[in-house]
């Protein structure tokens, strides 16, 4: 799960549960997304890079591209 990519499907940011649709298992799923460096805002449509997972559905993000 660490290293794959993702797009931001609701809003990431402080104060705010995000989602993120990653690409497993030959589907996509939907996981719960906050930001691996405190107080970032991601909007949606952003592509992300996965830098923590914690089960059952949960990651930590950070944008892929600068």
């Amino acid at each position: 799960m660490v290293g794959e990519l993702g797009r931001v499907t609701g809003a990431v940011g402080p104060g705010l549960v995000g989602e993120v649709m990653v690409r497993i298992r030959g589907g996509a799923e939907a996981f719960l997304a906050y930001p691996a460096e405190p107080g970032e805002r991601i909007e949606r449509g952003t592509v992300v890079l996965i830098v923590e997972y914690q089960p059952p559905r949960t990651v930590f993000v950070a944008r892929a591209y600068a």
